[in-house]
């Protein structure tokens, strides 16, 4: 920690450079995004953000409740968010299945919080201490029916950091559930950490209706040009109904395919209309590279100097980064499979195939895989291999 960090024990932005744990760099992040509520349930590997939080939280006048599973967690932060807080829950893969069923409410009523997911290896239970990428697939599918979310997938402390903030900041935009899926390597890493002052720290705020309770008919859901209606918070006289049903724009009860088609077009089209602004990519060596490496989260660190070695050797590999892992960057990917230069595509990941079904999706190219199972990162050594192949 930094000698010109400021840490007193009521100070909500820990000011300075520190050499910090991802999961604390999380939970600092949170706090710096203007976090009010905390709900989780102790789970590895991200436990330390709830331990984190649940000792920095009451210190600037936040809330943190330790639920009695994770259930109970994602439904609290729920009521929170629609009383107004800025509301966030930690969890790894068992607790994120849980967390399914409420996610879907969350699309359905249109309730902005933060839900991270630090993956293990999976299925079940699984390793609870190692390292895994198998929860790709999950955030963007895990609850039924058709609708579109948005994750970032951070590959260092910092990132962890940074991309909370963003995470709270795409919420309140779009009114959405937000993923932070970072796994257990990033989670348990400590590397340095930069915390800026709070003037330096983006804060979007949350659409909010133009009049007050009682001066015309408020209809809580009908949305504006951008798909994305105004919200109002309980307690605040404003006339809101919340329910998962299907419902018109006054929030009542719609139980027909008319009203259905068209809220559920709504909530998917609001996300992929802002696309562009919430997809984050890095590119790296890609303005000659003939072999592409696609790579997230922690493997993404393997990817990197694999392309620096394959680069040594004379063969042109670049990487494309993917921090948004949803919406995918299907743009990027179309570009590079366009470009003409580009002969293949690779893509590692510890999990058995599901960032490469996305690529294989969007090219004609071959698209090599690496996977394996989870318990250890995926070594530079073995991503050159397949470059040189």
């Amino acid at each position: 920690m930094g000698a010109d960090a400021k840490v007193a024990g009521s100070t909500r932005l820990m000011v300075g450079e520190h050499f910090m744990l991802g999961d604390h760099a999380c939970a600092e992040g949170a706090l710096a995004a203007g976090l009010d509520f905390f709900a989780g349930y102790p789970i590895t590997p991200s436990t330390e953000i709830c331990e984190r939080l649940a000792h920095r939280l009451p210190q600037v006048g936040g809330r943190f409740v330790q639920m009695e599973d994770e259930l109970g967690s994602i439904a609290a932060i729920l009521g929170a968010s629609a009383a107004g807080a800025r509301s966030l829950t930690a969890t790894s893969g068992p607790g994120f299945s849980l967390m399914m069923e409420n996610i879907g409410l969350a699309v359905m009523m249109e309730i902005p919080c933060v839900i991270v997911d630090v993956m293990r290896g999976s299925p079940s239970t699984g390793l609870p201490t190692l390292v895994g990428q198998g929860d790709v697939f999950q955030a963007r599918w895990g609850s039924h029916g058709d609708y579109s979310i948005v994750a970032f997938s951070p590959s260092s402390p910092q990132e962890c950091f940074d991309l909370t903030i963003r995470a709270f900041n795409v919420a309140d935009q779009l009114r959405i559930p937000v993923f932070l899926l970072m796994d257990e390597t990033i989670g348990h890493m400590t590397e340095r950490v930069v915390i800026p002052p709070a003037a330096q720290i983006p804060r979007t705020p949350r659409k909010r209706p133009t009049h007050a309770p009682g001066e015309k008919l408020f209809l809580p859901f009908k949305a504006d040009s951008d798909l994305i209606p105004p919200m109002a918070h309980a307690g605040e006289g404003y006339n809101v109904h919340f329910t998962g049903l299907t419902h018109d724009e006054r929030g009542y009860p719609a139980l027909n395919a008319q009203a259905h088609e068209e809220l559920v077009m709504r909530l998917s089209q609001k996300v992929s209309a802002h696309a562009s602004e919430v997809t984050l990519v890095e590119e790296v060596n890609l303005e000659d590279a003939e072999v592409v490496v696609v790579a997230f989260g922690c493997t993404a660190r393997s990817a990197r100097r694999a392309v620096n070695l394959a680069r040594q050797r004379g063969i042109k590999a670049g990487l494309l980064r993917v921090i948004t892992l949803w919406p995918f960057p299907e743009e990027q990917v179309r570009r590079l499979a366009g470009s003409g230069r580009v002969k293949r595509f690779i893509v590692p990941e510890i999990n058995l195939g599901q960032v490469c079904r996305e690529v294989e999706r969007l090219t004609s190219l071959p698209v090599d895989r690496i996977n394996r199972a989870g318990g250890a990162m995926i070594s530079p050594q073995s991503i050159v291999e397949v470059i040189a192949a």
